[in-house]
């Protein structure tokens, strides 16, 4: 479950943004309250039309001394209007590697991996959870496994959660996708948290820094 879940200033100061041209996300990521690593978003020009995002995560899950698991993910995004125009990503799990590729030729998005090459048409988003326009799509592209999924996003309602150290009220989403469960918390439409149970029932969590 791990590996599928997978860088000028908003409220005062407790959620920072950038300049109209890039802006930018650092979370660091717990298991069961235990800090295990990282995940950060960069992105440009995403006021509409063209926009790049690039993000890397890197987690490390301890027992005692030894690092029974490791994951590392890069991707570049690059978007028209919300909607994939391509994809590249790199991934890394305990040493396995795989890697998607995604680009638009002609009304299709053509993904290649090294065993497979798929085709989808209209506007294909991915798991893009700092883009709020993601909340009324019904499928989502996985950029680790080049996997276009059905999803179902459903308003949780207002909450009050903390982040960087000060309360504020935000809006939780609910998302489903197969065996995933990813509650998503914005504020306005600026994403703030994320928290999703894995194996076990332990749970991620996403706290910006």
């Amino acid at each position: 479950m791990i590996r599928l879940l997978i860088a000028a200033f908003l409220f005062a100061n407790v959620v920072t943004g950038a300049h109209a041209d890039l802006d930018a996300w650092k979370f660091r990521v717990l298991l069961d309250d235990r800090e295990i690593g990282h995940h950060s978003f960069v992105l440009r020009g995403g006021d509409g039309g063209e926009s790049e995002l690039h993000s890397e995560a890197k987690f490390d899950v301890r027992l005692l001394f030894i690092s029974p698991y490791r994951y590392r993910h890069q991707a570049t995004e690059r978007m028209r209007d919300g909607c994939l125009q391509s994809l590249e990503s790199h991934t890394k799990t305990n040493g396995k590697s795989q890697s998607v590729r995604t680009a638009v030729r002609g009304s299709r998005l053509v993904v290649q991996q090294p065993e497979k090459r798929e085709e989808y048409g209209g506007c294909v988003m991915s798991f893009a959870y700092w883009n709020p326009q993601i909340l009324s799509a019904d499928r989502l592209l996985n950029s680790q496994t080049g996997e276009l999924m059905p999803v179902t996003i459903s308003s949780q309602g207002v909450e009050t959660i903390q982040v960087r150290g000060k309360k504020i009220s935000a809006q939780r989403h609910r998302l489903r996708a197969q065996q995933l469960t990813i509650d998503l918390w914005y504020v306005g439409d600026r994403w703030v948290a994320l928290e999703s149970p894995t194996e076990g029932g332990r749970r991620l969590r996403y706290e910006l820094i």
